[in-house]
């Protein structure tokens, strides 16, 4: 049995009135099923905005968006616009922030295995990083620039040999990793000096080291850890800029909490600046999951109740794990309440299910709902505006959600509902 929803849980602009329905932004939420269908993604403009601006206070001029959280090109324009860089490490979040007008030197380009096709546009665009991932990578860098006739600015990444406390599918900081050079072997070393030589015959512009240690990490001690790493190898090189990625935890369920983001940055510059590394070296990070997480909810409507005496009840929902794939992926863990009585105990135990063709397809596997919920009600999870959009797929051939963004009671819809003739767009014959 569980209480009310935490409401901590909820975006920063959530009201609950006084006959227990939720709003959002001034927006209704059963008013926004209503009027845009479900399932429905709706994110609090508002705190978006609040926690680029948190990120931009706490880390300063460089910090860089990670778009792989949630990218359209509403978040991409309102990122820049609070003065954030963006991170893409593809040649589709490349295209999607340039159609958002972003200017290419805010943009940073990531990437454990990019194309050539991907080196030549960074390239001739002039993006404003280039943070160099492998020995093969070096090696297209060395012939693509000069006949590109550009000389870009570049960073090492390296991996620091720090296990994050995080699940193990997006640990990226340990030895045993598909990304960066790993300290401990010496490929750290041995990149730094390739790119030395090639700074020093003009072809790329060694400015730093880049690290990232994983994601939703909700420990400062693994952020510590990786700053006293890289505060070791950073001070020799004497190089103008370090990044330490991004990978700060949210909180998704009752009980879980994570740090802020500027004691996050605090706690990382302190363990620099104590390691050795000098105070003017350009420090900035590159946060994802901790800017638009919580800003989100998504709605679905029930359509199945299914009690197994003695086993469990099903909660069949018309979304599922092609809008929200981490429950099936990592295991995570989501709340879920009623929009339309938003502070009601919740004292049945269910699992909330989707409607794809797989007993896996759980969105909430220990969840908790009133006792009255029926076929009809719209049902919300809260915490979803990272790593859902941005994973959704149309498998089941289940068309993708809408993204609506509310603000001063105005809901703007962003990105539209796919629709089943978009399947068939692809399809040549």
């Amino acid at each position: 049995m569980a209480g009310p929803l935490p409401r901590h849980l909820l975006p920063d602009t959530a009201e609950v009135g006084a006959d227990g329905r939720c709003s959002i932004g001034g927006c209704d939420l059963l008013d926004l099923a209503a009027l845009f269908g479900t399932p429905l993604f709706v994110y609090d403009e508002a705190q978006l905005r609040a926690r680029c601006r948190e990120a931009v206070a706490a880390w300063g001029d460089g910090v860089a968006y990670a778009t792989k959280a949630f990218l359209c090109v509403a978040m991409a324009r309102l990122a820049t616009e609070e003065g954030m860089h963006l991170d893409v490490s593809t040649g589709g979040e490349l295209h999607v922030s340039l159609a958002a007008g972003v200017p290419p030197d805010r943009l940073v380009l990531h990437g454990n295995n990019k194309s050539e096709a991907e080196l030549r546009a960074a390239l001739s665009l002039g993006v404003g990083r280039i943070v160099v991932d492998s020995f093969d990578e070096i090696e297209r860098l060395e012939r693509i620039a000069p006949a590109v006739g550009a000389r870009p600015r570049v960073l090492a990444r390296i991996t620091p040999g720090i296990e994050a406390h995080t699940h193990e599918f997006v640990r990226t900081g340990q030895d045993d990793s598909k990304f960066g050079f790993t300290v401990a072997t010496g490929l750290a070393d041995e990149a730094v000096e390739r790119l030395r030589r090639l700074d020093r015959a003009g072809i790329v512009e060694l400015v730093g080291i880049h690290a990232h240690i994983g994601s939703n990490v909700f420990t400062l001690r693994s952020f510590e850890e990786a700053a006293r790493v890289l505060a070791a190898l950073a001070s020799p090189l004497g190089l103008p800029e370090l990044v330490v990625g991004g990978g700060l935890g949210v909180p998704y369920v009752q009980g879980e909490e994570a740090p802020s983001i500027a004691s996050w940055a605090k706690v990382t510059r302190d363990a620099l600046v104590a390691g050795g590394l000098d105070p003017a070296v350009r420090v900035t990070a590159e946060p994802g999951r901790a800017l638009v997480a919580g800003a989100a909810v998504t709605l679905y409507t029930v359509g199945t109740i299914k009690p197994l005496p003695g086993i469990r009840t099903y909660v069949a929902v018309d979304g599922g794990m092609s809008d929200n794939p981490r429950p099936v992926l990592y295991g995570s863990g989501y709340e879920s309440f009623l929009p339309r009585s938003t502070d009601a105990e919740r004292p049945v135990a269910v699992r909330v299910v989707g409607k794809h063709c797989e007993s896996g397809d759980v969105l909430v596997a220990s969840a908790f709902v009133p006792d009255d919920l029926a076929v009809g009600d719209v049902l919300a999870t809260p915490v979803t505006g990272a790593y859902g959009h941005s994973m959704a797929s149309t498998y089941n051939k289940v068309t993708r959600p809408p993204v609506v963004f509310v603000a001063g009671g105005t809901p703007r819809l962003v990105v539209r509902r796919e629709t089943l003739d978009d399947l068939l767009a692809q399809d040549v014959c």
